[in-house]
C-alpha cells in the first residue's frame, strides 16, 4: 500500500480514471505523500489503455484543494533545516509539470476551494472546470511566501496586469474571473458534477463536457481592468500601492488596503517573480526559478511568522521583518533568486510537447 493511499483514492470507472484528494477536514491539503500517490496513479494510467481519461476531484463539500500542508512547511522551517519542505516542493513542482504535459486528457473539477497548492494540480490541466462555488487564490503573500506551484507562470500570461493583481493581493475570484483570467476552461454548475463524471467514464471528454457547460456567472475584475492595468503596470510595489491610493475606484483603494497588510518581502519578490516568469519561455523553467525563491524563503523570518499569525494562533496579526516596503532593499529580493548549484530542480529546457 501506498504511503499515501488512505489520502489519495485512486479508481477507475469505465474509460475515466479518477483521483479523489481525501483530507476533507484539511480541504484535502496536499502532503508529500499525496503527491507521490497522484504521481504513481498517473504512471499507472499513462500506458494503460483503459484509461482514457484522468479526472481530479476532492472529496468533502469545501472545495478540491486548500493548497499545500503549509503547517508542515512552518514547521519544517522553525524548527528543522527545512530538506522536508524541499523535498516536498521537489516532487510537487515536478508533479505540476508531469500535469501539463500529460498524454491523456487530465480533467480537473475546480469545485470551491482551490488555493495555491490545489491551483497547481488543476490548474496546468487540459481541461479545467469550475462551478458557481469555486474560489481560486494564489494567497501566498498573506503568509510570508510567494506564488509557487507554477503560479507565476499561470498568472503571467492573465490578460494584462490582472494577474499581478491577484499575485500580490492574494485574493480569489469565481468562476467568470477564472475562465477571464485563464485559470479554468468551462463552468458547469455544481449540481451537474455528478451527471458530467458519469459521462465521462461513457464518453470522450469534449464530447462529455460540452453536455453540461454552461454561461459562466458574469466576473467582477473586467469593469475593473482599467485601473487594474494601469496601476499594477508601474515598475516598484510602491509605485503600484501610490497609484492603488490615489484612484479614484474605492476596489483600487481596498486593493491598497490589502497589500498594506501582506508581506513587504513577499510582495517585493512576488512582483519580481511575475516579471521573471513573463520573460521566461517555458512551465518548466519558471517552476525551476519558483524553486529557488520558494528554498530562499525558508531561511527568512516572514514564512514562518505569516503561517503563525494566519493559521497557527489566528491572531491575523503578523509582525512582518522587514516592516515596511522601504526597508526592503534590491540584495533583499535578489537572494531569492540565487541559484541553487546542485539543488536545483532541473526542469528547465522542457519543450512544449502536449497540446491543450
Amino acid at each position: 500500500m501506498s504511503e499515501g493511499e488512505g489520502s489519495v483514492l485512486v479508481r477507475t470507472a469505465g474509460r475515466a480514471g479518477h483521483v479523489v484528494l481525501n483530507r476533507p477536514r484539511a480541504i484535502n491539503a496536499l502532503n508529500h505523500a499525496m503527491v507521490r500517490r497522484i504521481d504513481e496513479a498517473l504512471t499507472a494510467w499513462e500506458h494503460d489503455p483503459a484509461v482514457e481519461t484522468v479526472v481530479v476531484t476532492g472529496a468533502g463539500e469545501r472545495g478540491l484543494c486548500a493548497g499545500g500542508d503549509i503547517r508542515a512547511v512552518h514547521d519544517d522551517a522553525r524548527d528543522g533545516d527545512g530538506t522536508a519542505s524541499a523535498a516536498f516542493w521537489r516532487d510537487e513542482y515536478r508533479l505540476n509539470a508531469r500535469i501539463a504535459r500529460y498524454p491523456k486528457p487530465y480533467v480537473a473539477v475546480m469545485d470551491g476551494i482551490v488555493m495555491g497548492g490545489g491551483v497547481g494540480i488543476s490548474a496546468h490541466g487540459r481541461v479545467r472546470i469550475v462551478t458557481e462555488r469555486s474560489r481560486v487564490a494564489m494567497p501566498e503573500t498573506g503568509i510570508g511566501f510567494v506564488p509557487d506551484v507554477g503560479g507565476t507562470w499561470l498568472l503571467g500570461r492573465a490578460p494584462g496586469e490582472l494577474g499581478t493583481h491577484l499575485a500580490l493581493t492574494g485574493v480569489a475570484v469565481g468562476a467568470g474571473d477564472a475562465l477571464l483570467c485563464g485559470l479554468a476552461d468551462h463552468y458547469v454548475p455544481s449540481d451537474a458534477l455528478p451527471a458530467l463524471l458519469g459521462d465521462l467514464a461513457a464518453l470522450p471528454v469534449r464530447e462529455a463536457v460540452v453536455r453540461h457547460v454552461q454561461a459562466p456567472p458574469e466576473g467582477e475584475l473586467a469593469r475593473h481592468r482599467e485601473w487594474i492595468d494601469a496601476c499594477y503596470g508601474a515598475g516598484t510595489v510602491e509605485e503600484i500601492l501610490d497609484g492603488l491610493l490615489a484612484h479614484g475606484d474605492p476596489a483600487a483603494k481596498e486593493a491598497a488596503q490589502t497589500l498594506l497588510t501582506r508581506s513587504p518581502t513577499a510582495l517585493k519578490t512576488t512582483l519580481a517573480s511575475m516579471r521573471r516568469a513573463r520573460r521566461l519561455g517555458t512551465l518548466e523553467e519558471v517552476l525551476d526559478q519558483e524553486y529557488r525563491v520558494s528554498c530562499a524563503g525558508l531561511t527568512g523570518p516572514d514564512l514562518v511568522e505569516g503561517v503563525r499569525a494566519q493559521i497557527i494562533d489566528k491572531d491575523r496579526d503578523p509582525r512582518w521583518s522587514p516592516a515596511t516596503l522601504a526597508e526592503v532593499t534590491d540584495a533583499d529580493v535578489e537572494r531569492f533568486f540565487a541559484p541553487l548549484g546542485e539543488r536545483e530542480l532541473g526542469l528547465g529546457g522542457v519543450g512544449d510537447r502536449v497540446g491543450v
